[in-house]
């Protein structure tokens, strides 16, 4: 065999059809029963396969700059006419984000029949055990790889087994294991677009609210990533039983980690207490209330109050604090809902052993890694799915 790629998700998908166009002999293992279950989840069930505003400074990783090569090789435009040359309907959702008008199965459908046409080999509920170094010669058996199927010998191996999220839909560490054996370094997986948990203390003042939703503006409180800015994000954060979700919070997450603040405007614009400084206005707690009402659900603005006003100084210096604390929010949690409860997952293999042009390791010639696996990490919106095409074709263009 030319080309063994693990992993038949997006990633794995598009680089086993784009060496397939190549002419090579290409064998697509799964260990999942079915081909891209991740992507038939995702986007409620109508996959948000990419995002048109995508760049690379809406990525995290240890070397920011290394996602620019795949994303420059491989646009969203590029996938955009693959989707429109099979007729599948679509549509903006907001900021960029493009959905199927239909089903995900739609898109998985696409690659399959993509990876038929290029003459790639699927084969599902195969599960690769270990990989070794062969005896490179006349046959490409450069690699060896132990399955459920028996030994399989191959010149070049793609590996796209994905991360630590979503354990249920048959998430492992296979990959940065390979990666380790091989001399890679890895990067902490971290859960990332993940719900936040409340501390104790905070659960008792807000889990109550559970289900209210509003408007925010959300930041981790201080830069995590050596080399990287922490971003703003400005969408709807949603009170939990557990603590704070909404796209909002699991945009943010991904630059949270323990003993790092959370800081939320809660009324991002808007200058929500001036009207108490008017001559002969009441200043009190139900005055505040009632402005704050106009911005925040009711339950929301009316706890915020009662908590920001516990010792109330209603004197303009306290009028001003009371304005700073509503824009300025600040939450410590206690956690995460960890990886069943993460979309994807931060860190894994370092990139700087990694040719950004090609994916293939700078230690072992004809090894790849490709997707989640890799420590590049998308904001949600399509931008991981963005990733997932443009590291699989990379790949697949040079295996």
């Amino acid at each position: 065999m030319d080309v063994v790629v693990l992993g038949a998700g997006a990633a794995g998908m598009m680089a086993a059809l784009e060496a397939g166009r190549r002419g090579r002999r290409v064998l697509l293992l799964e260990h999942n029963e079915r081909p891209g279950r991740k992507i038939l989840i995702s986007g409620g069930g109508r996959c948000n396969f990419t995002n048109i505003h995508t760049r690379a400074e809406s990525f995290l990783s240890e070397n920011p700059h290394f996602a620019r090569s795949a994303l420059a090789r491989y646009t969203p435009a590029e996938f955009i006419a693959l989707v429109e040359r099979h007729g599948i309907a679509y549509h903006e959702k907001k900021l960029g984000q493009l959905f199927c008008d239909g089903s995900a199965q739609q898109i998985v459908t696409m690659l399959e029949r993509e990876c038929g046409e290029a003459g790639v080999e699927l084969r599902c509920g195969v599960r690769a055990s270990e990989v070794r170094m062969g005896a490179e010669g006349s046959n490409g058996s450069r690699f060896v790889v132990h399955t459920s199927l028996g030994e399989i010998r191959c010149e070049a191996l793609i590996v796209a087994t994905g991360g630590l999220s979503i354990p249920k839909m048959g998430a492992t560490g296979f990959g940065y294991e390979l990666a380790r054996q091989f001399g890679h370094a890895i990067v902490e997986p971290q859960a990332a677009l993940v719900p936040l948990v409340f501390s104790p203390e905070d659960c008792r003042r807000w889990c109550d609210l559970t289900g209210v939703s509003t408007e925010v503006v959300a930041r981790a409180e201080a830069p995590v990533r050596k080399r990287s800015a922490v971003p703003e994000f400005r969408e709807k954060m949603l009170v939990t039983h557990r603590g704070l979700s909404g796209p909002a919070v699991l945009q943010a997450s991904s630059y949270w980690r323990p003993g790092v603040a959370m800081v939320f405007d809660l009324a991002p614009g808007r200058e929500v207490f001036a009207a108490l400084r008017e001559r002969n206005a009441r200043r009190d707690a139900a005055a505040a209330k009632s402005l704050l009402r106009e911005v925040l659900p009711v339950r929301m603005a009316e706890r915020w109050v009662d908590l920001a006003t516990e010792d109330p100084d209603w004197t303009n210096a306290g009028l001003d604090r009371l304005e700073r604390a509503l824009h300025h929010w600040t939450v410590r949690p206690d956690g995460t809902e960890g990886f069943a409860k993460a979309e994807v997952t931060a860190g894994g293999v370092d990139t700087r052993e990694l040719d950004a042009r090609t994916m293939e390791s700078r230690r072992i010639p004809g090894l790849y890694f490709i997707g989640e696996v890799v420590d590049v990490t998308g904001w949600l919106g399509g931008y991981n799915f963005q990733w997932a095409w443009a590291s699989g074709v990379s790949a697949g263009r040079a295996a």
